[in-house]
C-alpha cells in the first residue's frame, strides 16, 4: 500500500527567533575547502592536489540544547516525579510504544495568543472533529505560532495548553501530545503578566506539570499541522537517545495510507 509523508519538524538553523537568545543554537559550517587538512592528517603523505578537487569532508559544529528545534520532552522535564511520586523518567527511557501512534489534529489557531485551553475546548474540538480518543492516540495542537516560526514574534505566539486540558488526554491515555508552539503551555511573557496580576504561581508551566500526576511526552515547535486533516494518519516521532536528558531530538512525521 502506498504512503505519502509530511515532515512535521523544523530545521535546526541559526539567525532566527525560534528561541529565547540565551538558548539559541549555534551552528558553525565547515565547507569542503576548509577540511582537507583533516583528511590529509589521517594519511600521512597524502597532499591536497593528492584529493579531488582539494576537497576534504563536509561538517557542522553544533553548540545546541535538547530542547532546540522539533524534539521530544521526556517526563523529566517537567518535573523530578511522575504519577503521584515516581521517579521521571529521562529521554532514553520512553518506551518506543508511545512515539508511533495514530495522530490526532486540534485546530486551536483562533484562540487569541496566550489563552489557556480548557478541558472543555478540547472536549468540544473533538466532538466538532468526531473523534473519541483512544490510548495511545498523538494528540497535536495547531495554534497561531505555527504560521509564526522564526519570525521575531513566535515566542509570543499561540493559546497554550492548561493543566486541566492536558489532564483531560492523560486520562483518556494519550501519553505523547504536541504544538506548533515554543511550549505546550501559554507564551511565558504572557503568563507573566498574569502571575503579575494573580500572584497565583499554580498557573505557571501548569501544563507540563500535569505530568507529576500522569507521565506524559510532549512535542514542541512542530510544523505543517495546518496541512494535517483531524485524524486518518500516523505520527513517528522517535527521539534521539541522550543517556540522562529531559528530551531528545526527533524527525517527526506524518505518515498517510493511501
Amino acid at each position: 500500500m502506498p504512503r505519502r509523508f509530511v515532515d512535521l519538524s523544523v530545521a535546526l538553523e541559526t539567525g532566527i527567533a525560534s528561541d529565547p537568545p540565551v538558548m539559541a543554537p549555534e551552528i558553525t559550517y565547515f565547507t569542503h575547502d576548509q577540511t582537507a587538512e583533516q583528511v590529509m592528517a589521517f594519511f600521512p603523505g597524502l597532499t591536497r592536489q593528492d584529493l579531488p578537487g582539494g576537497e576534504g569532508w563536509a561538517i557542522e559544529r553544533l553548540q545546541i540544547a535538547t530542547h532546540n528545534g522539533t524534539h521530544l520532552d521526556a517526563p523529566y522535564h517537567h518535573h523530578s516525579t511522575m504519577n503521584n511520586g515516581d521517579r521521571a523518567i529521562t529521554i532514553d527511557e520512553v518506551p518506543l510504544e508511545w512515539c508511533m501512534n495514530p495522530g490526532v489534529k486540534l485546530d486551536f489557531r483562533h484562540f487569541p495568543d496566550g489563552y489557556v485551553v480548557s478541558a472543555e475546548n478540547v472536549a468540544a474540538e473533538l466532538a466538532r472533529i468526531g473523534h473519541d480518543l483512544q490510548p495511545l492516540d498523538i494528540v497535536v495542537v495547531n495554534t497561531a505560532a505555527g504560521a509564526r516560526y522564526g519570525a521575531d514574534d513566535y515566542l509570543v505566539k499561540g493559546c497554550g495548553m492548561g493543566r486541566e486540558a492536558t489532564m483531560y488526554l492523560l486520562e483518556r491515555g494519550v501519553r505523547v501530545t504536541g504544538t506548533d508552539a515554543w511550549s505546550w503551555d501559554a507564551p511565558f511573557p504572557l503568563t507573566a503578566q498574569e502571575y503579575a496580576r494573580s500572584g497565583d504561581p499554580s498557573i505557571i508551566w501548569e501544563g507540563h506539570r500535569a505530568s507529576m500526576e500522569i507521565g506524559y511526552c510532549h512535542m514542541e515547535k512542530l510544523t505543517n499541522l495546518d496541512t494535517l486533516p483531524p485524524t486518518g494518519f500516523e505520527i513517528s516521532c522517535f527521539p534521539y537517545k541522550i543517556k540522562g536528558a529531559s528530551a531528545g531530538f526527533i524527525r517527526a512525521v506524518a505518515i498517510f495510507q493511501e
